[in-house]
Formats: C-alpha cells, sequence, structure tokens
C-alpha cells in the first residue's frame, strides 16, 4: 500500500498541475462557458477558449497547451482546417460535433485525433468532461506492448501515446516477462499471438503464474483466422482478446473498460484496506498482513502509539478538529514510513501501529524518537485556530520465537508506561530499565 502526501485521503479523480492549459474551439458562446466551467473544476486546468481558427492560432503562438476540445465547423474554418492546423502543432485533439457521418469519421482517423465526440443536447457537456478526465486519468497508468513485428508494435505504441498512456515495449515473450518482474506498475498487457520465442497464450499463462487479473490485465490480439483463439486466450488468463484488423474505436473501448475494471478493482481493495479518515491501513488489513506475511514481516520492529489527551481535543475544539489533528498525524507518519517501506496503520479512534521493517532495537527507537519530535513541532490549523499535539510511543524489536501477539502485547505495556510517566515520549527495553520488567510481567 502506498500512500503520499497528495494522496493520502481518498482523492475520486485526476487533477493536473496548476498552470496546465486546455485549448477549447468553439463558436457557440453557451456551449463554450458551460465547458470551460465544468472542466476548470473537475479537472484544475486553466481553459483557453477560442471561435474560431484565426484566434486559436494566436493562443497557440502565445502559449502551449496539453490538449485540444474543438469542434469541425468553425466561422473561418467551415471543412475542418482546425484539424490540420492542430496537427501539425502536434497537440492531442478531441473533436466533438453535431454531424458525424463515414467521410467524417474517416477524416478524424485520418488526423490520428484522441477521440470524438457528437454533440447530443444536454449530454454533450458531460461527455466532454468524461472524455477529458479518463484521458487525463490515462497517464497514471502503464501498458506493455508485446509484438516481435516492429511495425504492428508501433501502431499500438502510437495509439496508446495518443491517448496519454505511458507505453512500454517488448520484442519477444521472454523480454515481456522480465519487463514484468522488474516493474510491478505495469496495469495492462497487449500480447501478439505469434512470436517467435513464445507465443501469446503461453506468454499469459506465464504471466497469470504471479500476476492474477486483480493486478494486472491482459488483451490478447493476432490476425490469424483460428475463431477458436480468443477462447484459448481467455482460458489462459486473458482478460480480453482482439483480431486485427481491428477498428480503432473497439480496440480503444477495450483498453479503456480494462483499465476502468482494474481501476475500481484497485478502489474497492482500498476501501478494504484503508482507514477512511487518515488513507493508513485499517486494523484489519494491518493484522492480517502481518500474520500473512508471517516470519518475514517479524524481522524488525513494532511501535505502538497513542496521541495524549485526545478526548481533551474533541471536547474543546470538537470532533471536527479531532478528525484534523488524526489526518495531520497521519501526514507525518506517512511522510517518514512509505518512502522506508514501513507499515503505518491506524488501529482504534486515537491508536496507530507501525511495522518498522528491518530496524532493529536501536535503530527503531531512533526512528520513533525522530517521529515524535516532528508530530510535537507539527502546527495543525483548524478554521483560525492553531493546534498543537503530541504522541506517546511503545516500541519493541520482534524476537524470533516470540508469536506476534506477544510483541504487540509487549509495545502496548511499554506504550502503557510511557503514557502513565508523563506521555510525549518513546518507552523502550533499551533506554527504560522498568520496560524491562513490565515485558516480564506480561509474559513477553
Amino acid at each position: 500500500m502506498t500512500v503520499g502526501r497528495e494522496n493520502l485521503l481518498s482523492i475520486n479523480g485526476l487533477r493536473l498541475k496548476q498552470g496546465e492549459r486546455i485549448l477549447l474551439v468553439e463558436d457557440s458562446v453557451a456551449l463554450s462557458t458551460l465547458l470551460t466551467q465544468r472542466l476548470e473544476e473537475e479537472t484544475g486546468a486553466t481553459v483557453t477558449r477560442c471561435g474560431s481558427l484565426s484566434a486559436a492560432r494566436k493562443n497557440i503562438v502565445e502559449g502551449t497547451f496539453l490538449l485540444a476540445l474543438t469542434g469541425l465547423n468553425l466561422p473561418d474554418a467551415p471543412n475542418g482546417e482546425i484539424l490540420d492546423m492542430l496537427l501539425q502543432e502536434e497537440i492531442p485533439t478531441i473533436v466533438f460535433t453535431a454531424m458525424f457521418d463515414a467521410d467524417t469519421r474517416e477524416r478524424c482517423t485520418r488526423k490520428k485525433i484522441v477521440d470524438y465526440i457528437v454533440k447530443d443536447g444536454t449530454k454533450t457537456v458531460d461527455k466532454v468532461v468524461q472524455t477529458v478526465s479518463r484521458i487525463l486519468a490515462n497517464s497514471a497508468h502503464k501498458i506493455l506492448v508485446v509484438d516481435d513485428a516492429r511495425a504492428a508494435r508501433s501502431e499500438l505504441v502510437e495509439i496508446l501515446n495518443r491517448q496519454n498512456f505511458r507505453v512500454l515495449e517488448a520484442r519477444s515473450g521472454r523480454q515481456a516477462l522480465e519487463i514484468l518482474t522488474n516493474d510491478e506498475t505495469i496495469d495492462l498487457v497487449i500480447t501478439d499471438h505469434h512470436m517467435a520465442d513464445m507465443d501469446g497464450y503461453e506468454l499469459t499463462r506465464r504471466i497469470r503464474q504471479s500476476r492474477n487479473s486483480e493486478q494486472l490485465r491482459i488483451i490478447g490480439i493476432s490476425s490469424s483466422s483460428d475463431r477458436l483463439l480468443s477462447a484459448s486466450f481467455l482460458k489462459a488468463g486473458a482478460s480480453d482478446f482482439i483480431y486485427r484488423p481491428f477498428v480503432h474505436e473497439e480496440l480503444k473501448c477495450r483498453i479503456d473498460n480494462n483499465v476502468e475494471t482494474l481501476a475500481q478493482l484497485t478502489h474497492l481493495r482500498r476501501l478494504a484496506e484503508q482507514d477512511y479518515l487518515t488513507g493508513l491501513a485499517n486494523r484489519r488489513h494491518f493484522f492480517a498482513t502481518m500474520r500473512q506475511r508471517g516470519k518475514e514481516a517479524m524481522q524488525g520492529s513494532i511501535a505502538l502509539l497513542d496521541i495524549d489527551h485526545f478526548k481533551l481535543v474533541n471536547d474543546t475544539y470538537g470532533h471536527d478538529a479531532g478528525d484534523a489533528v488524526l489526518q495531520a498525524i497521519s501526514l507525518v507518519m506517512a511522510d517518514m514510513c512509505i518512502p522506508a517501506k514501513h507499515m503505518p496503520a491506524r488501529i482504534g479512534g486515537e491508536e496507530f501501529a507501525i511495522c518498522l521493517s528491518q530496524l532493529d532495537a536501536f535503530q527503531a527507537h531512533s526512528f520513533c524518537e525522530e517521529l515524535r519530535k516532528r508530530i510535537e513541532e507539527r502546527v495543525i490549523k483548524v478554521g483560525n485556530r492553531s493546534i498543537s499535539a503530541t504522541i506517546s510511543i511503545g516500541v519493541v524489536e520482534f524476537e524470533p520465537d516470540e508469536t506476534f501477539e506477544n510483541q504487540l502485547n509487549a509495545a502496548d505495556q511499554l506504550l502503557y508506561l510511557a503514557k502513565a510517566n508523563g506521555r510525549n515520549r518513546v518507552y523502550s527495553t533499551l533506554t527504560i530499565p522498568e520496560a524491562i520488567n513490565a515485558i516480564a510481567s506480561a509474559g513477553g
């Protein structure tokens, strides 16, 4: 589980970096106004709008754009000349138009646009915003294209790049397996069937030995006339299959559907594993992970910590302030723990646990002391108030012959001593003599 400063709390959509721009070319003032408002609200982009080819050209000279949205028929460009200009400027483009026939589709395909949207009354704005949001979100997904034919591989890579995906290439099944072994962030594999070293069926079968469909989606693709090939791929664990020559819209929709399915599964898993308020691991996920890892998890130390006088914060400032304190402390924990590959979790109201991977008693105590200091120094803003908070920590190094429950109980005894002896301190067997007796009396 990864939790960073930007995504510690639940984030439903991807927003652009401040200052990035979308060019909107539309001669309808009403539609242009609605689109600008919705796009800026829901993506965070700065939308530059204009109603003609000449105005669009002037804006492009004056600045750079991440994406363009345009109609086909403009007052000074009635035959779709805007597409030629945007293609020449290499700006990824989405077209929305009231009329769409075979000739229009062919023109848009030839110009290699990102997507097209047929205007549909009041639903047009929703469709545009959804399409833009999807394309922006694609940058978070990594796709591996596997094909030993360079031309076929390049065609797929070009299509995926236009859709704003991050794309990797493999010239063979073996190279694909090497890439997947070294990169666990790949979301989707698109593989051809006929390859010299390993066919797509075998590649799919091998991938599924270590990565299930909730972790990685696989789309098989082939120009074979064998209509049973798709069934073979699906039985081997593929998520989808497409025959060549494919229709570009179908390929795009199948890719989008698989990426969306994976995103939904990831979101559901996150809901099941994360604490809703802080974004840290929840109690159930923390304990399940520790038990699942077994001896691997027991190589290091465990810390239990509690926010000092937390009830007083709620009683004095209200529960919103209490939530703000929990979130602020969780941010500090995430900033320190995640880069070091430690696992922080919220296991109760104001109680937290950290699995300190590979840290011995000395290192764990030092880490917890630094965490205590950072939280003590943190000023938490709640409205026009500034609140400070402190924590008490009990930390023990895992003993190889002890159960996880006993180790947890020992850390809990140390936490109790830290609170009983003044709070805002770290107790461990290394520095506090009475802690040794506490662990012994707990039957540790």
